[in-house]
């Protein structure tokens, strides 16, 4: 470790500290998710926030954009959303100079460095879709041109989970693009009344930008130099590979109640996310429970439960907690009375 990746590493958890005091003038709690929201960008990866409305989640992710040096725009989805709505298209303009007719890209709001997209399980698969290879490659292809999106680039998508009426569900090719999908739930009785008196009583408050684009990039370079040993990657694996119910090794109630696993990006977000959060915890090495703490957000929209864990009311999330509480620590390590080590588990 290098005295600039030292320097580097401290000037990152400023960074994070800064954010977090400035969210928290505007945001009442949801510490959990403004922590998860922080640690995507960090490990440039898209989040998807879901929750019912009114719990500010379009405010969250404004409000975070505000504090960095970044350009913001907001997509409100919608049923007749076409996919060049958002990627742009190509219009015949007059050349005033030579009277020739030519064609004239306009680019759409994804030429941007955040982007909200609002309630996107309200819009229709195929406009859907145009984010895919924005969201993968960091680029849109239109009219046979391939055209680079601007570095930084971050999706960042709410969906309301609990209305269904004229609203299409992700599919898992989309989902699986997102980094974390952060659960918003309600705040604690405390923290509604603050809210309250919040929102009744002041003005809305003007947030300062903190942090450049180019520190931004810096510090998601910095991420990926985070050292990681092998046998915290051998334990990411193991979390992924136990949430397959076609493994020979996955535990029985994985087998009974999911219906489909994650891929391998599971696991690389999740060295990823532990790598963002080891930083942010002021430490140049990922630890176990780096990994725990990503592997909720990380794995729960890429588990998919049978209709026998629907009907019993199984979530994802149980799914996941056990799995967390099943794998040992150690997964290399055989463990001689037949059991598993006892995983710790924490709270933020």
């Amino acid at each position: 470790m290098s005295d600039n990746d030292v320097q580097s590493a401290e000037a990152l958890k400023q960074a994070y500290d800064r954010i977090r005091n400035e969210l928290s003038r505007v945001i009442v709690g949801q510490d959990a998710v403004v922590n998860q929201l922080i640690v995507a960008l960090f490990a440039r990866g898209h989040c998807l926030l879901t929750g019912v409305p009114g719990l500010a989640k379009t405010l969250m992710i404004s409000s975070l954009a505000k504090t960095l040096s970044l350009q913001f725009k907001r997509v409100q989805f919608t049923p007749d959303l076409m996919p060049t709505d958002i990627t742009g298209t190509d219009i015949i303009q007059e050349n005033k100079a030579t009277g020739a007719h030519e064609f004239v890209f306009i680019e759409g709001p994804v030429f941007t460095n955040v982007l909200l997209a609002d309630e996107i399980n309200r819009t229709p698969p195929r406009t859907q879709a145009a984010l895919l290879e924005a969201m993968q490659d960091r680029q849109v292809t239109t009219g046979g041109n391939v055209r680079a999106l601007p570095d930084p680039f971050f999706v960042l998508a709410t969906q309301n989970p609990i209305e269904q009426e004229g609203t299409y569900p992700l599919p898992e090719a989309q989902l699986d693009r997102f980094m974390f999908n952060v659960v918003v739930d309600y705040p604690s009785s405390d923290e509604e009344l603050e809210i309250l008196r919040r929102t009744t009583e002041n003005e809305p408050v003007d947030l300062p930008s903190v942090i450049s684009g180019e520190e931004i990039r810096q510090m998601q370079q910095l991420v990926r130099r985070v050292p990681v040993a092998d046998e915290m990657l051998r334990y990411a694996n193991a979390l992924v590979r136990s949430t397959r119910p076609d493994e020979p090794d996955a535990p029985g109630f994985v087998k009974e109640s999911l219906k489909w696993g994650a891929g391998p990006r599971a696991g690389q977000y999740l060295v990823l996310g532990a790598k963002a959060r080891a930083l942010i915890k002021g430490r140049f090495h990922v630890s176990f429970e780096d990994i725990q703490r990503a592997a909720p957000p990380v794995l729960r929209h890429r588990v998919l439960t049978n209709y026998s864990a629907q009907a019993e009311g199984i979530t994802p999330d149980d799914i996941i907690d056990r799995i967390l509480e099943t794998v040992p620590v150690n997964p290399s390590r055989a463990v001689s009375d037949g059991g598993f080590p006892e995983v710790v588990r924490t709270h933020d």
